[in-house]
């Protein structure tokens, strides 16, 4: 017997005799166990701490060792997000699994059996241009995988300041917003400092020379005088869909504790 598997017999024995609380045993059981297959280690447990399982970061994998990892972690979980992958890899994927769907926009393979229940609303995404759209996908990807509702608005950067001003009431219906701009990344400080929520600021690799690959964008968020504002990695929008979906499952949370 595994030592995970007595581990988790022994602590199923407690409970059974009456030494263990079934709460007591369930954070334990948080930390156990994960699977080494000699080129990752599998975090089977993280649905159970942290609300979604173990995401894959496609990108410097091999369509094998993707195609592997999915295999192990959808015999234990009922949602699987892969990123940054390509059609072959979906291929390899849909192989396994003819349920999964590949998002081209965000590049991303998803895989969802869970019992559909009525999403949190209150998650808001604007972008400053059309081409911040992959990176914006990602985000609102990931946060409709973990139950939210994202109202996406597009290509309303601060160049043309009135298609962001006629968003103002959409976006102060948020409980979290989502800006995602490339160029000189301005937007996030002037939504910023338009609304009541936490902002949640995704600098892009998009624009021209002198935005050196998104570091630009980056430090003009970073210096931003708008308070409430958060800023992710360059180009990450699964990171920005991931805060942005506990920040909103928070606000839900409060509203039922009232």
């Amino acid at each position: 017997m595994a030592a995970d598997d007595a581990r988790v017999l022994q602590l199923l024995t407690r409970v059974g005799q009456g030494s263990l609380a079934p709460g007591e045993a369930l954070e334990q059981l948080r930390y156990l166990p994960y699977e080494d297959i000699g080129f990752a280690r599998l975090d089977h447990h993280r649905g159970l701490r942290q609300g979604l399982p173990e995401v894959i970061f496609g990108q410097g994998k091999t369509v094998a060792q993707v195609a592997e990892i999915v295999q192990r972690l959808a015999g234990r979980a009922e949602k699987l997000l892969i990123t940054r992958v390509g059609p072959e890899y979906f291929n390899a994927v849909a192989d396994l699994m003819p349920d999964a769907v590949y998002h081209q926009a965000a590049r991303a393979i998803t895989l969802d059996r869970a019992p559909a229940l009525v999403p949190m609303r209150g998650i808001a995404l604007v972008t400053g241009g059309t081409a911040d759209l992959p990176v914006a996908e990602e985000a609102a990807l990931t946060a409709r995988l973990m139950g939210h509702e994202v109202d996406v608005m597009i290509d309303a950067g601060v160049a043309g300041i009135h298609r962001l001003l006629d968003l103002m009431p959409r976006l102060r219906e948020a409980n979290v917003v989502i800006a995602v701009a490339g160029m000189e990344g301005a937007l996030p400080s002037v939504v910023g400092g338009l609304v009541d929520v936490p902002v949640v600021a995704v600098p892009t690799s998009v624009g021209y020379g002198a935005n050196l690959g998104g570091l630009t964008p980056m430090l003009a968020m970073l210096n931003s005088c708008a308070p409430g504002l958060g800023v992710v990695n360059i180009d990450n929008g699964f990171g920005a869909g991931y805060l942005a979906a506990q920040i909103n499952r928070l606000a839900y949370r409060d509203r039922t504790h009232d």
